[in-house]
């Protein structure tokens, strides 16, 4: 009596199946989960990023970036398409801006998530449009000193979490960090979770040019990326 799923409902991002389903955004979501692997933790007051890196050796580092600064105390990980990561946190850094102009102060990581979300889900409704396919591990340290992380999905949905994982092997990376995680981890095994989570997916191969780590820790709450020897000497300590 119907089509199959996935003909004829997937030409329109407006149109819905007779399941319910939306299959240009399942399709995108399909997107994100072919992307690099991306970790994100956090505690109380601190979080860490660690993402998987793909290039050759004849690559720039221009073009390849997994994690970006939104703001001095908000990072983002992207697992999914790069070019719609960029669009998107362009926004969120206007917004950041924004935010300090109208309120002198810095815009909160629930604030900065909900304004990607809302601009997400508009590309879900409208015709002659496409998903952005790409989601985000938002985190970063609030105004209070209270750390949080949000996920994002090509829908608009958002949900908090205390550790998570995107990307290609996304799923054996959760098992490890709800195996390993602990609500009153310091940040000095906070800063290695994530490494020893990416170590699972990666093996042999995870070394200093084969991953980025990011820090916003309490002590400074200001993003930082770190350098090869720093990774390195991270790395060292797995």
């Amino acid at each position: 009596m119907f089509q199959q799923a996935g003909r004829g409902y997937d030409m329109a991002i407006t149109q819905f199946s007779p399941e319910g389903r939306l299959f240009q955004v399942e399709y995108a979501i399909e997107a994100v989960r072919r992307g690099t692997a991306a970790i994100v933790c956090r505690n109380s007051h601190s979080v860490v990023f660690a993402v998987e890196k793909k290039s050759s050796e004849l690559q720039e580092i221009i073009g390849s970036e997994k994690i970006f600064k939104v703001d001095d105390h908000i990072g983002a990980a992207i697992a999914g398409l790069t070019a719609d990561a960029r669009v998107l946190i362009d926004r969120a850094r206007v917004q950041a801006q924004v935010n300090i102009l109208n309120y002198e102060e810095n815009i909160s990581v629930k604030d900065s998530t909900l304004n990607i979300c809302e601009y997400l889900q508009l590309f879900t409704q409208n015709a002659g449009v496409r998903p952005f396919g790409v989601s985000f591990l938002i985190a970063g340290v609030d105004p209070n000193g209270e750390a949080s992380l949000y996920l994002t999905d090509p829908s608009g949905a958002m949900w908090g979490y205390k550790a998570f994982a995107i990307g290609s092997g996304a799923t054996e990376a959760r098992v490890y960090l709800e195996e390993n995680y602990k609500e009153d981890i310091s940040d000095d095994e906070l800063k290695l979770l994530p490494l020893r989570a990416l170590k699972e997916l990666m093996g042999d191969k995870l070394n200093k040019e084969t991953c980025d780590v990011a820090f916003i820790i309490k002590d400074d709450v200001k993003y930082k990326l770190l350098s090869n020897e720093e990774k390195e000497d991270l790395l060292n300590k797995l």
